[in-house]
């Protein structure tokens, strides 16, 4: 087996060796002279070679004890240079974070988390990945990102994996998007009971099924006429009067082409937006961090 060194017996070993002897070693290090023996065997017997030989009144290295010292202060600087980037981690002085969100999020909630980040904390820093729901999750599952944020509908299972904590951010309401001059635009809230024969614009596969949950449970089946998780392409669509579509608030909030009307939905639909973590991972204090500053940036659009 190859031999397993112990860190305070290299160090010691190193100041033997500048100081020239077993005295003078324990006098820098605060050791008795008989404690320096001991480690020195130690690390010995763990090499399974002498060494030290007598010269004198002094100490003379053997070819083992050569090869060894080349090495020690590399060693001792690793683990002088470990120390210190575990301590700057600790203390949030540094440290890396990768979130994995959907693209309204990354828009909306990412931003703003980062702001604050900058601001608090330059040294922790974030990479950013975009993947719609259920695939953000399972890139967190794969290790692929260290916070997952996704969204899921009322009704909808919540299918969280054991290992994975689920921290909910906020409830997003949706909103349904008609072009300008929809006779229904000039209401301020519109039943979806109302929307029965109009052409639909469906989003991701998650928003898709929601439509046609929604729209059954209303008692009629949404004609489909076109799919795309593109959100800008969505609003393009229904301005050029194609269909009409459900838009989350989070989308609104930073795009809103003019040739399109918002009009509140009766009854009230909306997605629940939460942030997934590995549960042993919440003790990493830059993860922890994130998310926290995560909760702050969706609790300041609550009922957006």
């Amino acid at each position: 087996m190859e031999p397993v060194f112990d860190s305070r017996h290299i160090r010691t070993f190193h100041e033997v060796v500048r100081a020239g002897s077993y005295s003078a070693a324990a006098r820098e290090l605060g050791y008795t002279q008989p404690a320096i023996t001991q480690q020195m065997k130690a690390l010995e017997r763990t090499v399974g070679l002498p060494l030290f030989t007598r010269a004198g009144r002094g100490l003379r290295l053997t070819e083992a004890g050569e090869a060894l010292s080349r090495h020690a202060e590399q060693i001792l600087g690793s683990l002088s240079a470990a120390q210190q980037q575990l301590a700057a981690l600790a203390r949030l002085r540094a440290g890396r974070v990768r979130v994995c969100a959907f693209p309204s999020a990354n828009a909306t909630l990412i931003p703003e988390t980062m702001a604050r980040l900058l601001a608090e904390h330059p040294g922790v820093r974030v990479e950013l990945l975009e993947a719609e729901p259920p695939d953000s999750v399972q890139r967190l599952l794969r290790g692929e990102c260290d916070i997952a944020l996704a969204f899921r509908y009322p009704g909808a299972p919540a299918e969280v994996p054991p290992e994975l904590d689920e921290i909910p951010l906020m409830e997003d309401l949706l909103t349904v998007l008609l072009p300008v001059g929809h006779p229904l635009g000039r209401r301020h809230a519109v039943r979806l009971a109302d929307l029965d024969g109009e052409r639909w614009i469906a989003g991701c596969p998650r928003c898709r099924a929601n439509l046609l949950h929604v729209c059954a449970e209303e008692g009629f089946a949404p004609d489909i006429v076109f799919s795309t998780d593109d959100n800008l392409a969505v609003q393009s669509l229904v301005a050029a009067g194609v269909g009409i579509a459900l838009m989350p608030a989070l989308v609104l909030s930073f795009m809103c082409h003019r040739k399109v009307t918002g009009r509140a939905v009766e009854p009230h639909l909306r997605r629940q937006v939460s942030a997934y973590v590995l549960r042993e991972h919440r003790r990493i204090p830059a993860t922890a961090l994130v998310l926290d500053h995560l909760r702050q940036a969706a609790a300041a659009r609550v009922g957006c």
